[in-house]
């Protein structure tokens, strides 16, 4: 077991919001275990609007993906200007690994070989013990089992923060049904589902379950594409709220009486707000990246073949998730009304 100070901590993980939201249980044990400790944090813009003024997060260095290799220098050069005790390489590309190799600290914690993929543990000093598969929560908490530091409870603390409580009251104050938010697509085509089918799922929750369907995510030309076939198709009012940002995307969610999505990151964030969610997966292994802990009962599993008990793993499996009917998909919000209930409003407003 290592034990090293904790004073300074480095993380390394530039990967999009679903990632980042798993890496916030990682940061709260942390700081139950050490309050004093300073946290700096390398990712993307997008994840970063996300998680800045979190109460576990000290420090932010973006990486912007999006100029290329023009990105190394200026991050480089933040993290020239830091020290730390140890780093967490949570991210296992070549990219992450040059991020690592610019940091500054006796200590870079990183995945075994086997899973360290890209040759990114030539970067790292040290390495958690190797492992079967496992949840991506799990694996972020065997760095924490290597310092000895315990991750339970597992804590999210995603909000709403109390100066976002008003907006959200006033964005729900425009409905007077429950909300059920559709997260009409992701970063990666296999995982979308199809709009055509969101616009008849929209019909069948606003007549048959008394709520009002409520498009989110971003505003990314895939996105703008369903949006505009699912408000063109369906036959009843359906409320698009793409482009809120992740912030006031959080108090949709947490306000929401269902949220039904796809692989992506609003899934893993609905999660992390303990509101049910009907996720949608085909493409991703559920076992490894689906709802952590929570609402399985829920789950619309195309991965794996009828009775197949197939094992954790990173194979991606195309083509899947048009085998997910919209009967599929009202049969678990059938079940989540027998289950689950439909509450008024969001508690704590």
């Amino acid at each position: 077991m290592l034990r090293p100070s904790l004073r300074r901590i480095g993380i390394v993980m530039m990967s999009a919001v679903g990632d980042a939201v798993h890496v916030l249980p990682l940061l709260t044990a942390l700081k139950r275990q050490s309050p004093a400790t300073r946290v700096t944090w390398v990712l993307q813009p997008g994840a970063a609007s996300l998680v800045r003024g979190h109460w576990a997060v000290d420090d932010i260095i973006e990486f912007e993906r999006s100029r290329g290799w023009r990105a190394y220098p200026a991050v480089r050069r933040a993290l020239a200007q830091r020290e730390f005790d140890v780093v967490f390489s949570l991210q296992v590309y070549f990219k992450a690994g040059i991020v690592t190799w610019f940091t500054h600290s006796p200590l870079k914690l990183g995945f075994d070989r086997a899973r360290a993929r890209d040759l990114n543990w030539l970067f790292t000093t040290d390495r958690i013990p190797a492992r079967g598969g496992q949840h991506v929560q799990d694996q972020y908490f065997e760095f924490l089992e290597v310092l000895g530091i315990p991750h339970e409870p597992v804590t999210w603390d995603l909000g709403p923060w109390e100066h976002e409580r008003s907006w959200q009251r006033e964005f729900l104050a425009k409905f007077d049904r429950p909300i059920a938010p559709i997260v009409v697509a992701t970063s990666k085509a296999d995982k979308d589902w199809l709009p055509e089918r969101w616009a008849k799922t929209s019909d069948a929750l606003y007549s048959d379950f008394g709520l009002q369907p409520v498009l989110v995510g971003g505003r990314s030309p895939r996105e703008l594409a369903a949006e505009r076939i699912i408000l063109e198709q369906a036959r009843v009012p359906v409320v698009s709220a793409l482009g809120s940002g992740l912030r006031n995307l959080v108090g949709i969610l947490d306000g929401s009486a269902l949220v039904l999505s796809p692989d992506t990151g609003p899934l893993h964030m609905t999660v992390a707000l303990d509101r049910p969610v009907i996720s949608l997966m085909g493409y991703t292994n559920p076992k490894r990246v689906g709802p952590y802990r929570r609402f399985h009962d829920l789950l619309v599993d195309a991965y794996g073949e009828p009775g197949e008990d197939y094992p954790i793993s990173m194979e991606n499996r195309p083509g899947r998730m048009p085998r997910i009917s919209v009967r599929d998909v009202l049969d678990k919000v059938e079940y989540w009304r027998s289950h689950y209930g439909v509450p008024v409003s969001a508690p704590n407003l």
